[in-house]
């Protein structure tokens, strides 16, 4: 289950960038005090639950405002017993392009630990983290909690069933790509009515996690919050599956039936 969650979670945002280049709406569909709850099943067992939270920041990057945002891990249930996992990721985005400027993690999950660190410079094509430094391909590179909220505000209105994007994200001590493609519009039954949802397929890699013909699927209100509601894929063995459990402090009505 290492880091799973968060992957899953803000892989989703892979389709709109880079690749096509989608413009932002006038301001973004989130807000601060923005909380979003989750939890990850592996087949009817909740292994771990996620809170995403919007916050105001007081810390200004090249003397512009910035907001916090803040994802909180933890495995649950059986899965906290034998692999606990207790992981804090931030990511610092200007509030007015949602590029991010700083991002760092606290990661422990059972005897491992890590704190990783990276800056952002978007203009000079470069992340430099307490790995290293590394070139970026564009001036618009993410870590994959900021990469999460900047498509959130991008204009998908023009979608169409087929279409395919991609974003660079920087991880680790490497800047990668991922390709996603739009395949249509579904309804989806959630604890919190049935939400109508635009479907996606991210590419994955067959390997440790995925089986080879794996295919990761996930839906995201059809509304103006675009917010992640299901996602969904099958492993080397059974399947893992990730819900939206609440959300308060939405800027939108959810897309309800």
């Amino acid at each position: 289950m290492k880091r799973l969650f968060l992957i899953i979670s803000s892989i989703f945002y892979a389709q709109f960038i880079s690749a096509q280049e989608l413009p932002l709406k006038k301001e973004a569909v989130f807000q601060e005090g923005e909380v979003l709850s989750y939890k990850l099943r592996y087949g009817f067992i909740t292994a771990a639950e996620a809170t995403i939270k919007v916050q105001n920041s007081d810390l200004k990057f090249d003397n512009r405002p910035t907001y916090k945002l803040t994802v909180d891990a933890q495995t649950s249930g059986t899965f906290d017993v034998f692999y606990k996992i207790r992981d804090h990721y931030d990511s610092y985005i200007d509030k007015t392009d949602l590029l991010p400027y700083f991002y760092q993690e606290n990661i422990r999950e059972a005897s491992y630990k890590r704190q990783d660190k990276a800056r952002f410079s978007q203009d000079a094509k470069k992340v430099v983290s307490n790995r290293g430094t590394f070139t970026t391909p564009t001036t618009q590179t993410f870590d994959l909690v900021s990469a999460y909220y900047f498509a959130r505000s991008l204009d998908v209105s023009k979608l169409k069933i087929g279409d395919k994007f991609k974003l660079n994200y920087f991880l680790g001590d490497e800047i990668s790509a991922l390709e996603i493609e739009y395949t249509g519009k579904e309804t989806v039954k959630n604890k919190l009515g049935n939400i109508r949802c635009l479907k996606f397929s991210p590419s994955i890699k067959p390997g440790r996690i995925f089986k080879k013909d794996s295919r990761l699927y996930l839906w995201v209100t059809d509304d103006g919050n675009r917010v992640p509601v299901k996602a969904q894929v099958e492993i080397l063995v059974g399947a893992v599956t990730m819900e939206l459990t609440s959300a308060v402090g939405l800027k939108y009505a959810l897309a309800k039936d």
